[in-house]
């Protein structure tokens, strides 16, 4: 079966470290401050005179939230205060029209992301605001080519608002559920009846919506095998098209939230690797197709044929179905990834209120990429995404000798090989069923930056 081939504890355990989640190469650490914004602005221009510029992509910060949730660690702003949301959405519709002013206007945004925080912590008569001022500048591709989706706490919506999004545009949700378990919720201060998701995912399916998705958490205080096999359960029933399931990583000593979990209500770390298997376990055994790093489709999801049709995307918010795209992140903390690129805006809005209101754009960081980034971005993209790396390919894309350039590698690669994780044959690296749970490990030995025992990042597996 599908789970026996992907869940082996002792490999599993072997190989469970620190290690990057490669949405992006290089990843996040390398951005620098030297790279500002008139690099950006450079970087958008060499997007636009290409042979055929990129579709583009969008990505919206909206850090409010109306409570705490103890496991978070995203960038957000606890506020029941709703004029700080409308002065933000001022600022966010003047970054809006400077962006939009650097891309061609032949091109088309076929992606929207709306992330957070809560987006719908906004009203739905804000996010009409929001999108047409995001058709005006960036162009909105015909309904047919668009994948516009937002995360939806379902304590903030109701059935009726569902359908007002379908009016809007958004045309994919993602439910963040996390546990069903009332003492998991109440010891992570998100409390949430399984009705109200009922409900909801009802009232999406009905407005029409293409696509929805779960988002669930294991590793979480309290947590047990007999509580998240109940929640999955519930799930399968619900039967959304994608399943999230993500790893807690419990780093208090970085984020401050975490500290109001108490200690002794986590579970130990073997417990994680059962609710793991579990997941892979019941998901399997209901249908849902393995994707990769902690993401499941139903068979006849878009992931699902695009993975199997070799289309599959990776990006910052995970997988994606649609080509490759540039993208333009707004808002505080938001991530971009233009042309050869990658930038980052600041990450508190009074630096991003500064600098909208001198006319500049909010960029504070970011990175170009050389000629070894490019390469190492293609294999590591193809690793993710394909489960196999074609050297001939890849030689032809980048004029190397892919052994003789990354002998190191596959060096290091020997161990994973001897395990039977891959397989390393005379023209491609393949990843077998055992090993796709180590994907990023597999990564890390075609990182030219990644520091030996580096600890930064949350555990692969």
């Amino acid at each position: 079966m599908q789970d026996d081939l992907l869940f082996n504890r002792p490999l599993v355990e072997k190989y469970d470290r620190p290690g990057p989640r490669y949405t992006s190469y290089p990843t996040a650490p390398q951005f620098h401050a030297a790279f500002a914004e008139d690099d950006y602005r450079a970087a958008a221009e060499r997007s636009n005179r290409v042979a055929a510029p990129k579709p583009l992509s969008v990505y919206v910060h909206i850090p409010f939230c109306k409570s705490l949730c103890y496991y978070c660690a995203c960038n957000k702003i606890i506020t029941h205060n709703t004029e700080r949301a409308a002065e933000y959405l001022d600022w966010l519709k003047q970054e809006i029209g400077v962006q939009g002013a650097l891309f061609d206007e032949t091109r088309r945004m076929t992606q929207l992301h709306l992330g957070g925080g809560t987006p719908t912590y906004l009203s739905n008569a804000q996010l009409g605001e929001l999108m047409a001022a995001l058709d005006e500048a960036f162009h909105f591709a015909p309904v047919e080519e668009r994948e516009f989706s937002l995360e939806v706490d379902p304590r903030t919506v109701t059935p009726a608002q569902i359908h007002e999004l379908h009016d809007l545009g958004f045309n994919r949700l993602s439910f963040g559920v996390q546990d069903f378990d009332e003492e998991v919720q109440k010891a992570v201060n998100r409390v949430q009846s399984e009705e109200q998701v009922v409900e909801l995912v009802a009232a999406a399916r009905e407005a029409g919506f293409q696509s929805v998705s779960v988002d669930l958490i294991y590793g979480l205080p309290l947590q047990t095998v007999a509580s998240f096999d109940a929640t999955l359960e519930k799930i399968i029933a619900l039967r959304p098209d994608r399943i999230a399931s993500y790893s807690y990583a419990h780093l208090p000593e970085l984020f401050k939230a975490q500290r109001l979990i108490r200690p002794e209500d986590m579970p130990p770390p073997e417990r994680k690797l059962e609710l793991l298997e579990l997941t892979i376990r019941r998901l399997t055994a209901a249908g849902y197709v393995y994707i990769g790093m902690d993401h499941f489709a139903l068979p006849d999801d878009e992931l699902t044929l695009a993975k199997e049709n070799g289309t599959l995307q990776r990006n910052f918010q995970g997988y994606s179905t649609h080509a490759d795209c540039d993208m333009i992140g707004l808002g505080i903390t938001s991530i971009g990834k233009v042309g050869d690129s990658y930038s980052q805006n600041v990450k508190e809005t009074a630096q991003y209120q500064a600098r909208l209101e001198a006319g500049r754009l909010p960029v504070m960081r970011g990175y170009r990429l050389n000629d070894d980034d490019r390469l190492r971005r293609d294999v590591i993209n193809a690793l993710m995404c394909h489960g196999r790396i074609g050297f001939a390919d890849t030689e032809a894309r980048h004029d190397i000798v892919f052994r003789d350039y990354f002998a190191e590698a596959l060096d290091q690669l020997g161990e994973m090989q001897a395990d039977g994780l891959l397989a390393i044959g005379d023209d491609a690296i393949e990843v077998l069923p055992a090993g796709r749970l180590m994907m990023r490990n597999m990564a890390m030995a075609f990182d030219a930056y990644l520091k030996p025992n580096e600890g930064r990042f949350s555990r692969t597996v």
